[in-house]
């Protein structure tokens, strides 16, 4: 009998030959291949007479077979196969490319449905490489709504259609998920019917109430998945810190500024939380340059503080992760300036760097070993690093806090080790750490609210009062060399400025043949453009000492132009800059163009962002020109892009139909009633099997506590 859980490799009828190639779709289960939804449907249902058919549309006639023959083309490996088919008002060809076989398949004399998209040639009106049923067989791939699928070489929508058809009239039992009422409330058909509907709908009807209850199913999993992970993380203990007010009373007057009330509200937020029992889980999300490090900051500090104000065996500490060595060492090297007047031993752990010490103690360099015997000892208050401070090789004394940023941008492996450390699954302490995760992209309320559940999300929606809008304009090739005069003058004036290309080197592949790239055009603005002043180049594939040369020649002012990739989008501070140049600006995504923006404007001063592009007309650029304001921007980039902006759609693991309708606030608001009930009538899902097998399944491959 199959199942859900049968290996596609353990189909006999799935010949060797296709394993790679459903591999490739991520295609290893029945289950996975039913949940292969179709990407678009054909609707070619209405089977129309042959004298009806007109040019350059799609359709479907029943036609009885005249003649068929094929020719080969010499020399060219191809040959082409004619039939010619007639109903009671008239006749038409129909042409295949390299289909020999068909001559003993359209049988003369013998009625075939035939559907698919005609041409028009010298000879009439002609059916291109159509597909073509028996007449008296199911339709499949002719005569009726018609399912096409993501496909890969070697892999056809009318393969999957085949393979889809017999594994659904075979006698597999699919899970159902929904209580009966909650069918019932909603008009849902059953898992089945639902299944065949859509990926064989009878009529648009039926496709619509089958996508309705697949979009339920996968945000109520994610809803009931959201609701038992927040039970079981609050249902822990954790290492209660009290607020010392004085302390940071104390820090945030020393500060150079003043603090937003964005930025006051959400430091009391996470140190109340910090006071509590039971582990924080929040969500900082705050705006480019509304300054969520310093938040951080202030949490580290209290966290830190306090275990250098008790005895040796009460001692916490601190692990601050960051996606990239730049931000890691950039982040190191804030703390050690802002706790200066504090007794706190930071540490800095990356794949290219092991360091610590303290403002008073000049940081020093070490090796691995010693630098890891010193945070097991818990010598070391504040860790900052990159990835390497989840491997196995890094033990803590007692970890109190952990703080993410840009957690979006750790594969789902290691969001799965952060999520461990914050559940104490490393060294099942009595304590878990407090889990604070940082984002700069914001994120849309309403997406929050489905995707994080009930975790705590603290907003910074405003910026320090000396900021200005950053003036935004789209920049056609006509115009450019004006803007290269303004920058002249800029740096002339004594700021500097960045230039954001693509890729970092040439490509003469396709459409990127025309994307300039970052290397030849450092080469070009340091000759041609801007010989007066030192260009410099920052890019991915730099070594980590040679990225941090770099960028500490850029902050001390030794380079005036940074041309770079995306390897800037997050983290780089550098309050001089003022002006940037966004090449292939079109290449880009909302989100991440005004995260590139946010590397400037970080100052008093006037800033200016250039986006260079021949389509002038695109929407996200005007987005962009048009608003300054992150969460505005969200909503928009929600509207033009879905949600995987956001979260990483490939390395998210949420089910299509959650992605697709995680904006839809009524869906949304419906199913979250549905898991809440669900959870309060049956806590253990003992009475729903189904729903606790999907949910196991669910937690393999989601991570986004």
């Amino acid at each position: 009998m199959i199942t859900l859980e049968t290996l596609l490799t353990d189909i006999p009828r799935i010949q060797a030959k296709y394993h790679p190639k459903l591999e490739k779709l991520k295609l290893r289960t029945v289950g996975d291949l039913l949940r292969h939804f179709p990407s678009r449907y054909d609707d070619l249902a209405e089977t129309i007479p042959i004298i009806s058919v007109r040019g350059d549309r799609s359709c479907t006639i029943m036609g009885t077979v005249e003649k068929v023959a094929s020719k080969t083309i010499p020399g060219k490996r191809l040959t082409i196969t004619t039939a010619t088919f007639s109903d009671d008002s008239a006749t038409i060809r129909a042409t295949w490319f390299n289909q020999k076989f068909l001559e003993k398949n359209l049988v003369v004399g013998k009625q075939f449905r035939v559907s698919g998209r005609t041409k028009v040639d010298k000879s009439g009106v002609f059916f291109s490489a159509p597909d073509i049923e028996n007449a008296t067989s199911d339709p499949r791939s002719t005569g009726r709504i018609v399912p096409i699928y993501p496909e890969t070489a070697g892999i056809t929508s009318k393969w999957l259609r085949w393979q889809i058809k017999l594994v659904l009239d075979s006698d597999i039992i699919l899970p159902d998920i929904l209580t009966g009422a909650t069918a019932q409330k909603y008009d849902f058909p059953t898992p089945h019917d639902a299944m065949r509907a859509i990926h064989f709908p009878d009529n648009p009807d039926h496709l619509e109430n089958a996508q309705r209850r697949f979009a339920f199913e996968d945000l109520f999993l994610l809803q009931v998945y959201a609701l038992t992970s927040q039970a079981k993380h609050t249902a822990q203990s954790a290492h209660t810190i009290p607020f010392d007010q004085q302390l940071i009373t104390q820090f945030v007057a020393n500060l150079p500024f003043d603090l937003t009330d964005a930025q006051r509200k959400a430091s009391f937020q996470i140190l109340k939380d910090l006071e509590k029992p039971r582990p924080m889980n929040r969500l900082l999300n705050g705006d480019v340059g509304a300054g969520k490090t310093l938040v951080a900051t202030i949490a580290a500090l209290q966290v830190a503080h306090d275990a250098s104000a008790n005895k040796e065996d009460q001692k916490k500490q601190v692990a601050l992760l960051a996606p990239t060595e730049v931000l890691a060492c950039q982040h190191f090297f804030t703390f050690l300036r802002d706790l200066e007047d504090y007794d706190c031993n930071i540490a800095l752990l990356t794949g290219a760097y092991k360091i610590y010490g303290t403002c008073e103690q000049l940081a020093q360099t070490t090796t691995k070993t010693k630098l890891l015997e010193k945070i097991a000892d818990g010598s070391i208050d504040i860790i900052i690093g990159t990835h390497a401070l989840i491997q196995d090789t890094v033990s803590y004394k007692d970890l109190a806090l952990v703080i993410v940023d840009e957690q979006q941008r750790f594969g789902v492996g290691q969001r799965s080790a952060l999520i461990d450390m914050a559940h104490g699954a490393k060294d099942h302490t009595v304590h878990v750490p407090h889990f604070l995760t940082m984002t700069a992209t914001p994120i849309p309320r309403t997406f929050a609210l489905a995707i994080f559940g009930d975790l705590s999300v603290s907003l910074l929606d405003e910026k320090p009062a000396n900021r200005k809008d950053i003036k935004t304009a789209i920049v056609t090739p006509s115009k450019q060399k004006n803007i290269y005069t303004f920058i002249s003058e800029e740096l002339t004036a004594g700021r500097q400025g960045y230039v954001i290309l693509p890729l970092v080197e040439k490509s003469d592949v396709g459409t990127m043949a025309h994307v300039k790239a970052a290397k030849e055009e450092q080469e070009r603005l340091q000759k041609d453009v801007f010989p007066d002043y030192t260009v410099g180049l920052l890019h991915g594939k730099m070594k980590s000492a040679e990225k941090e040369r770099v960028m500490k020649e850029f902050k001390e002012h030794k380079i005036d132009l940074l041309v770079a990739t995306s390897v800037v989008e997050v983290g780089v501070d550098v309050p001089n800059a003022t002006v940037m140049i966004i090449e292939n600006a079109e290449r880009f995504g909302l989100s991440q163009l005004h995260q590139f923006r946010g590397r400037i404007g970080r100052s008093d001063l006037q800033s200016y962002c250039f986006l260079f592009t021949a389509n002038h007309h695109n929407a996200r650029l005007k987005a962009l020109e048009k608003h300054n304001d992150g969460f505005a921007l969200a909503e928009i980039d929600l509207d033009l892009r879905g949600p995987g902006e956001f979260i990483g759609r490939r390395q998210s693991g949420l089910p299509d139909g959650a992605m697709k309708n995680i904006a839809n606030i009524a869906l949304v608001t419906q199913t979250r009633e549905a898991a809440r009930h669900m959870l309060i009538t049956d806590p253990g899902l003992k009475n729903n099997p189904d729903l606790r097998g999907a949910l196991m399944h669910f937690r393999t491959r989601i991570h986004m506590e």
